[in-house]
């Protein structure tokens, strides 16, 4: 196995190892030590059935139950699928992923990480953009730095203002998710010790304390800057890739910029993570 980076900022692949097979103690902390040095890991040219997926995926940890069971798979439920092939109730396209964010923020422990393994990809596009949070924290003004220190965001499944809409809830899964939670907006990463910025542009209802007049442009500031080109890696999927990116530091997106006549589907696992702090 060889780990080659992708970018000088974020993002390296994994290459020359077969995860249907054992993986060594040595690969397996290879693979971990790239995954949280890089923020995002793509291992290349896998072909995993869906328990092969969850043997994969747990190299890295435990499973994180998503919140909305509507896209699990039925043998499979710990595995949820991302299609462009689903629609809202008003038969509009439903594309998951789409706009800047981190996954479920709006639970009290959100997930670590995220995985999806590419099974059918269309011909151009789908691209999904990673940007470093770390990053464009460490580039903020100091000023800015002070400023938002010690703020709290408040955390919910769909927030009042947000202009992406999410596929709604059972009233199953309503019951055990989070109505609100709160998380800081300035976030140390648990392993590398780095401070992040830890927004979610769907997710954040205000700031703890401030009217939404000061909050949301504050928000949508912070938004601007962290997603400068500088920041963001994009990846061009191929298939087989198995790939797994860092929440606690991280936003992402994906691009619905494909001929939608063509499918589009992954299988999306999630990790357990710890509490923000």
């Amino acid at each position: 196995m060889h780990i080659r980076l992708l970018t000088d900022r974020t993002g390296a692949e994994a290459v020359g190892i077969d995860l249907t097979k054992p993986v060594s103690a040595d690969d397996k902390a290879a693979l971990n030590r790239a995954f949280v040095e890089h923020s995002v890991l793509v291992v290349r040219d896998q072909r995993l059935t869906p328990p092969e997926v969850l043997t994969a995926v747990e190299l890295f940890g435990p499973i994180f139950h998503q919140h909305n069971t509507k896209f699990a798979l039925p043998e499979c439920p710990q595995i949820h699928y991302i299609s462009n092939q689903d629609t809202f109730p008003d038969g509009t396209r439903y594309i998951p992923g789409e706009g800047w964010h981190t996954d479920h923020s709006n639970d009290t422990r959100p997930p670590k990480a995220t995985v999806l393994h590419a099974v059918t990809l269309p011909d151009v596009g789908g691209d999904t953009q990673f940007a470093n949070m770390a990053s464009a924290y460490t580039a903020l003004p100091g000023a800015m730095q002070d400023r938002i220190a010690g703020l709290t965001a408040i955390h919910v499944y769909q927030n009042s203002h947000s202009t992406r809409k999410l596929m709604g809830l059972s009233d199953s899964n309503k019951e055990r998710v989070p109505n609100a939670v709160l998380h800081p907006i300035v976030r140390t990463h648990p392993e590398t010790g780095r401070k992040s910025i830890y927004i979610n542009p769907i997710r954040i209802e205000g700031i703890v304390g401030m009217d939404h007049k000061e909050a949301l442009p504050l928000l949508d500031d912070l938004l601007a800057h962290a997603t400068r080109d500088e920041f963001v890696y994009r990846h061009q999927w191929r298939s087989g890739d198995l790939t797994i990116w860092d929440n606690r530091c991280l936003l992402h997106k994906a691009n619905g910029d494909y001929d939608m006549t063509q499918t589009r589907y992954l299988y999306r696992v999630m990790l357990q993570g710890d509490v923000p702090r």
